[in-house]
């Protein structure tokens, strides 16, 4: 089981994500993106961590989600990951073109043939005006298009507003 759950800032969607991986009953293995580059982005880090149980599995993956994903999934095993946006904009800010490209063509080919239930959680950030700057509008474009292909190849999405979820794709 592959699932895409979807939302904006303080939507709820990684509080639902983690309530989905619990009520799996399997071990759970938190891949989290986040880098800690500033005190504000050390705070939502820290909030995230107390709200996780301690017996999870944390991993911190870098620009190599696809890596990360082959290693840790299992059929005993929920993979989250939270979040897809932060490992994108990781890759926008601090590498080439070439390397998003092979990042996210080696996630997209690895996803449909992973075991266990994987838990992809997301910004959604397309749902209001193309932003002024190029750089804005270039990680709203890469967002959109992964959520596009993500959201193809999990059989479960979820968009979540406001704490509520909003089933886009299955049951």
């Amino acid at each position: 089981m592959r699932e895409l759950i979807l939302g904006g800032v303080r939507s709820g969607k990684s509080r639902l994500a983690e309530q989905h991986a619990n009520d799996s009953g399997l071990d759970v293995v938190y891949v989290a993106t986040a880098q800690v580059r500033d005190a504000e982005m050390q705070q939502r880090i820290a909030h995230h961590q107390a709200r996780r149980p301690a017996h999870w599995q944390v991993i911190e993956a870098g620009q190599n989600l696809a890596e990360v994903l082959q290693q840790q999934a299992a059929a005993n095993r929920c993979v989250l990951v939270d979040c897809l946006t932060l490992w994108l904009t990781q890759l926008l800010c601090d590498t080439d073109e070439a390397v998003l490209s092979r990042e996210v063509d080696a996630l997209l080919a690895l996803l449909p043939a992973l075991p266990g239930h994987i838990i992809l959680v997301s910004n959604e950030t397309n749902m209001g005006i193309v932003p002024m700057g190029e750089l804005s509008r270039s990680y709203c474009d890469e967002a959109g298009r992964l959520h596009q292909q993500v959201g193809a190849l999990c059989e479960r999405v979820i968009l979540t507003v406001a704490g509520l979820p909003l089933i886009v794709k299955g049951s």
